[in-house]
Order: structure tokens, then sequence, then C-alpha cells
């Protein structure tokens, strides 16, 4: 992988790319958890592909990834000061260092067609911890409509504009220092209840202290830890965090209102609790969250019993 144009933030010159992986790669597959709902001022998809923007180390940036041409070659290009670590970042964000072969799912007809039919599947990994842990927070035991208009009207209202020629509306994520400036009644205004805010607010005081210690551990398991030690952050915004950050292989969403159920009644035809979810997974540990995405992947959906949740507005109150 090349950068073959420089980039110029004030002419707004772009950096690009060809990534070429070594095998079949499904880009949408791959990616599509990025966005965090229709709403997301970080992300856009068309025919062609995604938009995504970024606060990277360098500076705001956005990527523009291409869908596969037909000799397999994935077209990225970014913009802004931080386009050079954006396309930098292309191959892990296409899950180059993902190894799915050690990975046996031969033993369950469900998992075995999900992989034969999705053999380009593969886990991301960003490198930015805050732009995946903060929507996570926001989105604790909330139903995913109202966490997402949260987190869009806040990038709204805080957010930079997108470096490029982007699509209207792109935002790029606010500052940590912005983010340390929302006052409480704005997110409030958002719909972030004083619980979630908190939380927020605890990340916020460490995160550079945070993002070295994640930096140096030496494993997965020692930079969930560092994550855990945080008040507010569990077991689910972990899973959620590093799923997104460093493609953690392993990691469940436990405590997640929908993904026990479609685990059950994926491998078993019944429903399970989140016990019951990590019992069935077990014997793919080191790989349970491979096995959730093909089961994400295979089209089986389970089936949706009682009431919806009602959505809940404490905005104007």
């Amino acid at each position: 992988m090349t950068a073959v144009l420089p980039a110029d933030a004030r002419s707004g010159r772009a950096v690009e790319t060809v990534y070429r992986p070594a095998g079949a790669l499904d880009v949408p597959g791959t990616i599509g958890q990025l966005g965090r709902g229709p709403y997301d001022p970080t992300t856009a998809w068309d025919l062609q592909g995604m938009w995504r923007t970024w606060r990277t180390p360098e500076g705001p940036a956005t990527l523009r990834i291409l869908r596969a041409s037909a000799d397999g070659g994935i077209r990225a290009a970014a913009w802004g000061p931080g386009a050079h670590w954006a396309i930098d970042a292309v191959p892990g964000l296409l899950g180059k260092d993902d190894d799915w072969s050690g990975l046996d799912v031969r033993s369950h007809p469900l998992l075995r067609e999900s992989l034969h039919r999705n053999p380009g599947l593969r886990l991301m990994r960003t490198g930015l911890v805050l732009e995946a842990l903060l929507p996570a927070i926001i989105e604790q035991r909330v139903t995913s409509l109202e966490a997402y208009r949260s987190w869009a009207r806040l990038l709204r209202w805080y957010g930079e504009p997108a470096p490029g020629p982007v699509p209207e509306g792109l935002r790029v994520v606010p500052t940590l220092q912005q983010w340390r400036g929302i006052p409480s009644w704005d997110w409030h205004r958002a719909g972030v209840d004083p619980r979630r805010a908190r939380a927020i607010q605890a990340v916020l005081a460490v995160a550079p202290s945070l993002e070295r210690a994640i930096g140096a551990a030496a494993s997965l398991d020692d930079a969930e830890s560092a994550m855990r030690t945080i008040p507010g952050i569990g077991q689910w915004t972990v899973a959620e965090t590093l799923q997104r950050s460093h493609g953690h292989p392993d990691l469940v969403s436990v405590g997640d209102y929908h993904l026990a159920h479609q685990v059950g009644e994926a491998l078993t035809g019944s429903r399970v609790d989140d016990d019951g979810m990590l019992e069935l997974l077990e014997p793919w540990r080191g790989d349970r969250q491979r096995v959730v995405r093909l089961i994400l992947a295979s089209g089986f959906r389970f089936q949706r019993r009682g009431p919806r949740v009602a959505l809940q507005d404490h905005r104007w109150h």
C-alpha cells in the first residue's frame, strides 16, 4: 500500500492509496460497525463506498473508502491534517492482521454456512479508543435509537466540519478540550442522563493516561483491565469499544438487550440469557466475537416477543 499523492490541507489535495488484501474482503461487512446508527454525522455510505471522519493524533481527517474494484484493489483517499494518519490506518481498518484461519466452525451448520458465504468478513481495528468509547457509554442501557439521536445531536452542536469534498453535514468529533467543555445542560438537552454523563466525564478526566495505558498494554486483557478501572465502564462498554478500536476477536457484548437471544436461537433454536450465551460460545473461546459476527452476517433473525421498549425523552424535564 503506497500513498500516491501528498496531502496539502491548505489546498484540499488528498492522500490516496490502493489497498490490495491478500484474500477476499467484504468491505461493508468489515467496517459496517463504524457508524453509530442512521444519524451519525461521522459516517456516510453511498453506492460507491464509505465516508468516515476521524479525530486523529495529527488532527481532523476525512477518509473515503471505495468498494473493491474488479482487480480486488480497494481505493482510499483522505483529506485534512490527519490525512496521512488515516491512510496509514487503512490496512488495520480493513482487517489486515485479523486471522480467521484457526476458527473451526465445521460442527455447526449455520456457522459453517455463514463462513462459506462470508469469506471476506474481518474484524476492523481503528486504533482510536476515545472515538469508540464515548458513543458506547452513550448507548448504555437505552435503546439504540435514543443513543443514536443523542450522539448525532452532540456532534451537530460541537463537532467540526469535515475536511475535504465531503457530503453535506459530515462532522469530526470534538477535541478532548471541547468534550470537557460541554455543559451539563447540553448533555441533558441531548438526551444523555446524569449517570451516563458522569461516566463520560470520568473518562474525559483521564483520557490521555488511559490511551497511554492501553497503547502500552502487553495484551488485550491488560487493555480491558485498564478500561475497567474507570467508574461507569463495565463489561458491555469495554467489549463495544475494543471490538472497534482493537479488533478484539474474543470479547462478547454481555448485557446487550438482544444479543443473547439471537445467539441462543441461532445456535440451539432456544433463547438463552447472558450466562447461557457464554456457555454456548465457550467452545470457540479466543474467537467468540468472530462467531458472533458470523451469526450476525448469516441473515438469521431471532423471533422478537413482547412489546418494544418505549422511547424515553427527559430532555425538557
